[in-house]
């Protein structure tokens, strides 16, 4: 057999099995090299990419800031929410078990998922005071600022010189 013969390795070419996942991934890494640990808001941290994602809704009022995430049909018992060194980490499984018997037929189908997210939360969060409540399949997490923290932004007086 001759060198020319042999088969030639062909080159990879990586294809998404999802759009909307090499989406997020793509916007990821670009939203991954800004500085947020600047600003007073949640620095997003990479953890439970793609399907598996869960979604977090985040918002900051006054007082606090707000993580809601949809889990329908998760139990309560099967939610895991966590504070570590100012990262906030919710994790959740979904287990479903359906079986049918009938004179013609059998069905037993079963199904999981695992979804997990981290976020940190900026240092004026008083990590005493974090409550997680879910409601109709909702997780709300409030995550309360301490009542010394202010505003990091206030306006500069600009001098003549």
């Amino acid at each position: 057999m001759s060198e020319n013969s042999l088969p030639k390795p062909v080159p990879q070419v990586s294809v998404p099995r999802n759009v909307f996942d090499a989406m997020r991934h793509e916007m990821s890494r670009i939203f991954g090299t800004l500085d947020l640990r600047s600003q007073d808001w949640p620095a997003f941290i990479a953890s439970g990419t793609g399907a598996n994602a869960l979604q977090l809704d985040v918002r900051e009022t006054d007082n606090a800031f707000i993580i809601e995430a949809e889990l329908p049909g998760v139990d309560e018992k099967d939610v895991s929410v966590t504070y570590i060194n100012g990262v906030l980490s919710v994790k959740a499984e979904k287990k479903s078990e359906q079986e049918q018997k009938d004179q013609n037929y059998y069905v037993s189908e079963r199904t999981y998922g695992r979804f997990e997210r981290s976020i940190r939360l900026p240092d004026s969060v008083d990590d005493s005071k974090i409550d997680a409540r879910i409601d109709k399949g909702v997780l709300k997490i409030t995550a309360t600022k301490r009542s010394d923290a202010k505003s990091a932004e206030r306006k500069i007086e600009i001098k003549k010189a």
